[in-house]
């Protein structure tokens, strides 16, 4: 089995199931951390700044994060519009994707004219938002999404997440959005460059064949599905590309 420089790990699901922790993944960070190998937390929640997600970790599941070391599809938007040279930015998201791109010096703007429209969850979305995001995107901006998620888990069952509130400007601007979150490559791409990473060296861990596994897939790095949340082995078995690697629990894998 080859071994591995640099772990690409997805969150929900790999990690802890919701407020839910699994035994196996504290072990498995410990074990990295043991034998000094390099480990990035891959999310494509935008609502959360890494602080928060490393703090998450660290306090109610038990694995010590330092805010370095988690990779949010909000920063992998902000790296692909430096490279696009947008300024300024018509944004529908949370304070997660909002302080990333402030801190990365963006002019945010509420009507057009904008560079760039980027839409992320937004649970407090209204009426106006999708109108205003409609209009700059028909003028001429850029239409740019953090995630494709159309769902997002809740205790009161799979409530519409950021894929579901695209759709709806999708369907009003006939324009097709540039998704930066798993399973583009975009998001992969950027983690890696973030991390120096060599891709040869590098691995893709997560629950999700869907999201985790073809990110892998499209950035042409090896995968390793862990039977831990989302994905079943029925259902994978039936993909045309099947990851590098497969275990039932994190426990199982060989570093």
């Amino acid at each position: 089995m080859k071994h591995y420089q640099q772990y690409l790990i997805d969150l929900d699901g790999t990690m802890y199931r919701g407020k839910e922790r699994i035994p196996a993944a504290k072990q498995f960070i410990e074990r990295l951390n043991a034998a000094g190998i390099k480990h990035l937390f891959v999310t494509n929640n935008s609502t959360k700044t890494p602080a928060e997600v490393a703090e998450n970790l660290t306090r109610h599941h038990g694995i010590v994060t330092e805010p370095g070391q988690v990779y949010t599809s909000s920063l992998a938007t902000v790296a692909y519009l430096q490279a696009a040279n947008v300024q300024s930015v018509l944004m529908i998201g949370e304070h997660g994707l909002q302080a990333a791109l402030q801190e990365h010096g963006f002019n945010l703007v509420t009507q057009e004219p904008a560079d760039a429209v980027v839409v992320g969850l937004d649970r407090n979305l209204v009426y106006e938002d999708l109108a205003r995001a409609t209009l700059a995107i028909r003028a001429g901006a850029k239409f740019i999404v953090t995630n494709p998620d159309t769902n997002l888990p809740s205790e009161r069952g799979m409530i519409p997440s950021t894929g579901a509130i695209a759709a709806a400007i999708q369907t009003a601007t006939q324009v097709e959005p540039v998704v930066i979150g798993k399973p583009s490559k975009l998001i992969m791409d950027a983690a890696m460059q973030y991390a120096h990473a060599n891709p040869k060296q590098t691995i893709m861990v997560g629950d999700n064949y869907q999201t985790d596994i073809l990110a892998g897939i499209h950035a042409d790095i090896d995968t390793l599905l862990v039977y831990s949340g989302l994905s079943t082995p029925k259902a994978v078995a039936k993909e045309p590309i099947q990851p590098t690697y497969t275990v039932d629990s994190l426990a199982d894998w060989t570093l």
